[in-house]
């Protein structure tokens, strides 16, 4: 609430896996939400229960190209808005490196000037992947990176890097109130089964029985936050009126290998799956852990799930998408003409 009246709320990439679960958030804080979202990886399903909310919408479009007409309305004074409108897994920005790295440019300036005309509050959602293959560990808001700035990963890495660049001058400028997170390991339900990430790779790998591909030796590490203690993280920040802070980790800091997590989801599972191993991508960090000091001091945020109560959820939501899949028709399998074409 503002000044007794509901907050009117702009979610860019609100049908994604984050973006979904924070209009969730916002919404039981009694928010009006707009999601915004070009369906590149979001998906409407992740917001089906909210179809029939009076005080959600949402709306298809691109973050690279105007704004629709009917949210630039002076009619219409947004408080804040979070942009979450990004790839965010190697497999899917890697499928278009332009779009990606316009979506982190083009996209968080359209959304930065639409701030400033509209008097929100920006939060950024950054990565830590900003940090690239960091060489200080573990990794502070301080530290600069270790990035490879024409690599595979670049478009997602470098266009993050300048989207930060972008708000921060905004904010330097007196044009825009802005808040960013650098976000590390995020998992738990509506991922997508498909996004190459670690956690839903080696889940599904599990329920299918299938081998389970663990990229190098196993020996790299990542942190894994559970997605409500991620959101719960953003609106804490978006609120935040202290001392500008400037960007903020946000993440859990119980660093794992990702060999010892194969392991603990293939115990969890029950699963017979074998762990495979495969060559490292190019580029990929070896550790990853965040420090989250400052977000401990200015914000009282700490990660409160732990990763045994997290994996049992987000199997059992996986597990159960399963179970939906195979109660749905299948599709023919008989391709024809110029379709089957552009399916060789």
């Amino acid at each position: 609430m503002k000044n007794g009246k509901s907050k009117l709320v702009l979610v860019a990439g609100g049908a994604g896996f984050l973006g979904s679960h924070l209009c969730d958030a916002l919404l039981s804080e009694g928010a009006h939400v707009v999601a915004l979202d070009n369906f590149q990886t979001g998906r409407k399903q992740n917001l089906r229960h909210l179809e029939r909310e009076p005080r959600f919408d949402l709306v298809d479009s691109d973050i690279i190209k105007p704004l629709p007409a009917r949210l630039r309305s002076k009619k219409v004074k947004f408080d804040e808005i979070f942009n979450l409108a990004c790839a965010a897994s190697p497999p899917h920005y890697q499928a278009d490196p332009e779009h990606t790295m316009l979506t982190s440019v083009v996209g968080t300036h359209n959304l930065l000037t639409f701030a400033e005309a509209t008097g929100a509050r920006f939060f950024l959602a950054s990565t830590s992947e900003i940090y690239g293959d960091p060489e200080v560990h573990p990794q502070k808001e301080s530290y600069w990176g270790n990035v490879n700035p024409t690599g595979p990963r670049a478009c997602y890495d470098e266009g993050k890097r300048a989207a930060e660049t972008l708000t921060f001058d905004f904010d330097r400028a007196g044009r825009a109130d802005v808040r960013v997170a650098r976000i590390f390991n995020t998992y738990g339900p509506r991922m997508r089964a498909d996004d190459g990430r670690v956690v839903s790779n080696v889940i599904c790998q599990a329920l299918a029985g299938d081998d389970i591909t663990v990229y190098g030796d196993g020996s790299q590490t990542r942190s894994f936050c559970y997605v409500s203690d991620l959101v719960d993280g953003f609106m804490r920040l978006m609120a935040y009126e202290g001392a500008f802070p400037g960007a903020v980790n946000l993440g859990n800091p119980n660093e794992l290998t990702v060999g010892d997590l194969a392991q603990k989801v293939l115990a969890m599972t029950g699963s017979a799956s074998r762990v495979v191993s495969r060559p490292l991508p190019v580029d990929d960090p070896r550790r990853r852990r965040p420090d989250i000091t400052l977000a401990k001091q200015i914000l009282g945020w700490s990660p409160r799930t732990s990763l045994d109560v997290g994996l049992r959820a987000t199997i059992a939501w996986f597990s159960d998408e399963r179970s939906d899949a195979s109660k749905a028709p299948r599709a023919p399998t008989m391709l024809h003409g110029a379709v089957a074409a552009r399916q060789s």
